[in-house]
């Protein structure tokens, strides 16, 4: 398999038709099938993000987790297993989420002091590049208000109001909140309802904000599952689109020049049925090509250490590392940077055998394995859909913040099974599926730095309980 070479951004529209018939005769299947496939790998995040926004928001005002563009929704409690919009969702904050558009004007964005309380705000380009973090490590937790301007906008802001550029004119905010269980909302609520936002214009006017469309033949299937059973056809007409409005970046033109062997040119319509033969069998096998490695890349990225997979690379500053991209957008939209979280990922024991929830098993924490972090850690359990699952006691993940029973020598056991392990137990228990294969997120939250150089400090292995 040949090295892919897909550069990093937004920015590809497509075939033209006169284009394509004066390109191709120089291309055989084999070329323009691999061609396909790295640019279906390029454009995976543009097209997913846009399938998020709809789902998003497809509703009349906020509620839950899906809000109109431009405003914000605050989720008022944890996931639970109906939730699918997201897949490996986090139990361990509430969300304040937005997506914006700033295409005509900027967005305001108002955030109180939040008292101490750990939080962050990164914000995304719709090509899923997280280009600003505020919040509690980086800008401190005191009252701040910011705002997302366009690309191109040209202009003055208020006094004291921080400016953040978007590089590209969509995008969306997501941020978590630190919650201490069920009996923490009231407070974390309370954080939340303090937050605002209104265009530039409104600016120290009073401001309602519209009410959004709603379309009854949306479909609201998790996003990543709609992308798995859209066509190629389907693919390449939405990325096209897409790419009108989100164009490359500066270091993407090696791909844009590959893909205009196959007629794929920016800026340029799209038509599936004008293009070659050769070409439209290349395009109709991409997804199938393209799914393979993006779900591999996932699993197999980072550094590996008993049994856990960590990426410790950048993340949300991905450069042409299309693939890497890819696999974080279809893993979890919206993956925080390394400094202020990392996700060592498990889908196997310490035997290398995949974790199954039939099975019982421990992983224990020697003292000095504590996870390492400034703010607070957990583990989440997923199921084969990357979903929580239903489970006897509602648990989803279990952490530093829950009434953990550490042993006498300060080591901790968590127990990873189906059934109660005991009640003397319990409270270090987190529930398996009830069938089929699962895997397990630890989440650092602001990690300490020998979480972040894969030697000093690893996760343990997790030991089934023969």
């Amino acid at each position: 398999m040949k090295k892919l070479l897909l550069p990093s951004a937004l920015g590809l529209s497509l075939l033209c038709p006169s284009l394509a018939v004066q390109a191709l005769p120089s291309l055989t299947p084999e070329e323009a099938r691999e061609i396909a496939r790295d640019a279906y790998i390029y454009g995976y995040p543009l097209v997913l993000m846009q399938v998020t926004r709809e789902v998003a928001t497809n509703v009349a005002e906020p509620g839950g987790i899906r809000a109109p563009i431009n405003q914000l929704t605050h989720a008022r409690v944890f996931p639970d297993a109906s939730y699918t919009d997201v897949v490996r969702p986090n139990a361990d904050t509430l969300y304040s989420a937005m997506s914006y558009d700033v295409s005509r004007e900027p967005l305001v964005i108002e955030v109180p002091d939040s008292a101490g309380r750990y939080y962050l705000m990164p914000m995304l380009d719709f090509w899923t590049d997280v280009f600003t973090s505020s919040g509690s490590r980086t800008t401190g937790n005191g009252a701040q208000t910011l705002a997302v301007v366009g690309p191109a906008w040209q202009g003055r802001l208020p006094a004291g109001v921080r400016m953040y550029r978007s590089p590209t004119a969509s995008g969306v905010l997501i941020g978590r909140i630190q919650t201490n269980g069920k009996a923490d909302y009231a407070a974390v609520h309370q954080f939340q309802d303090g937050m605002k936002t209104y265009p530039l214009s409104a600016y120290g006017k009073p401001y309602v904000a519209p009410k959004g469309t709603v379309n009854p033949q949306q479909d609201m299937t998790a996003p990543p599952l709609q992308l798995d059973r859209m066509s190629g056809e389907v693919f390449f007409s939405r990325f096209a689109e897409l790419l009108k409005d989100n164009p490359p970046h500066a270091n993407d033109n090696p791909i844009l020049d590959r893909m205009q062997r196959i007629g794929l040119e920016v800026g340029k319509d799209f038509s599936y049925d004008a293009a070659p033969q050769v070409v439209r069998d290349a395009l109709d096998a991409a997804p199938a090509d393209a799914l393979k490695q993006i779900k591999q890349a996932f699993r197999h990225s980072g550094v590996t250490a008993n049994g856990w997979r960590t990426n410790l690379t950048a993340i949300g500053t991905y450069g042409t590392d299309y693939l890497r991209r890819a696999g974080v957008a279809y893993a979890g939209l919206g993956a925080n940077p390394i400094e202020d979280a990392i996700y060592p990922t498990a889908f196997v024991d310490s035997e290398g055998r995949p974790l199954d929830g039939g099975q019982r098993y421990v992983l224990h924490f020697a003292k000095e394995q504590i996870p390492p972090v400034r703010a607070f850690w957990s583990l989440t359990m997923y199921d084969e859909r990357q979903l929580f699952t239903e489970n006897p006691i509602e648990r989803f993940a279990i952490g530093d913040r829950d009434k953990l029973v550490f042993n006498p020598d300060g080591s901790l056991d968590i127990y990873i099974q189906r059934e109660s392990p005991g009640k003397d137990k319990e409270d270090n228990w987190l529930p398996t599926p009830a069938k089929g294969q699962f895997s397990m997120n630890l989440r650092l939250y602001w990690p300490k730095g020998q979480a972040l150089d894969g030697v000093t400090w690893l996760p343990p292995a997790v030991e089934r309980v023969d």
